[in-house]
């Protein structure tokens, strides 16, 4: 009787620890106006607090922003403001296709000041304010790299930096990693997390059902009342790009000496920069189409085969004028 006590007692101490953590640790404290989750659509084709546009199809287990074909782009952008300085933006993601060495191009997941503009920039402009964590899956480029793909990058732009495709974007990232998250048979997330001007990107794509850190940058300043988005593209190579959940946690950091400070005018603005990496071009496409080709390599061959048999013809006249001779 007395050990059973004991384990009522232990019972009703762990639930309310846990009550009062759940309570007080407003780390766990989701924003469901910036968050996206199942099931997705409250009437019709609407999504409370969010809008979409481009080739975005939604579903009941996910919302799909390309499909596995080329030159598609879509979208999908919260249309409520941010207004916390530190918070953890978790997605849950599925990038897959039936391409098996070439696929792409690859989504983005913003934090920006312009929203539902779409650009050359996985789906979105150029020149942006904000912050853009890229996850490029695009495995044909020539130049230079020193990581293959998939790969995870984060840049930050004050809108007078252009990102440059043909380099993958490295001459402007603040850091990133090779993530190979592409045609997995299990859940694949990310986490973005802005704490005291800390920006960490890590990712859960080895089914551990933990977080494994890309990344970490200091010095990172970002504004408020921006907004979050994610979009994807698709060109000559192509992939589905699935969101499955989006989650954002407000971080609750009492201690923060920026607490009252008034973030909604400054310019996004990073303090560290990876170095830049040579920028070779990437070889121009052949003008000629198929059948001009074909065309081409038909004419060589019916010229060696007359080559060949022209040769043949004058070897056998000589032969016949060298037997002449001799009678």
């Amino acid at each position: 009787m007395y050990i059973q006590r004991i384990i009522v007692f232990k019972l009703i101490y762990v639930f309310l620890y846990s009550w009062v953590s759940a309570t007080w640790n407003t780390q766990d404290y989701m924003k469901r106006d910036h968050s996206l989750i199942k099931p997705y659509q409250a009437s019709g084709m609407t999504i409370p607090f969010w809008d979409f546009t481009g080739s975005t199809m939604v579903t009941n287990n996910y919302i799909r922003i390309t499909p596995d074909l080329q030159s598609k782009i879509g979208a999908i952008w919260n249309s409520i403001p941010v207004k916390a300085k530190n918070w953890d933006l978790q997605v849950h993601f599925k990038v897959h296709g039936k391409g098996k060495d070439l696929f792409g191009d690859g989504l983005a997941i913003w934090y920006a000041k312009d929203r539902m503009q779409e650009g050359p920039v996985f789906g979105s402009i150029d020149y942006f304010h904000g912050l853009a964590v890229i996850l490029d899956t695009y495995s044909n480029h020539n130049g230079p790299h020193n990581h293959q793909h998939p790969y995870v990058s984060a840049m930050v732009n004050n809108g007078s930096l252009h990102y440059d495709h043909d380099r993958d974007g490295t001459h402007t990232q603040l850091a990133g990693c090779e993530a190979k998250f592409r045609n997995l048979d299990y859940d694949t997330h990310i986490s973005i997390k802005y704490e005291r001007d800390v920006l960490t990107v890590s990712t859960d794509i080895e089914n551990k059902a933990a977080w494994k850190e890309c990344f970490q940058v200091k010095g990172v300043k970002l504004p408020t009342g921006y907004y979050f988005g994610l979009t994807a593209t698709t060109g000559d190579l192509s992939d589905n790009h699935d969101i499955l959940s989006i989650r954002l946690y407000e971080l609750d950091l009492p201690d923060d000496p920026q607490t009252n400070e008034d973030r909604s005018g400054i310019l996004p603005s990073a303090t560290f920069f990876e170095p830049p990496r040579d920028h070779v071009e990437d070889p121009k496409p052949s003008s000629l189409s198929g059948i001009k080709i074909f065309l081409l390599m038909l004419i060589g061959c019916i010229a060696i085969v007359a080559c060949i048999v022209m040769g043949i013809m004058f070897y056998q006249k000589q032969q016949e004028h060298s037997r002449k001779r001799f009678y």
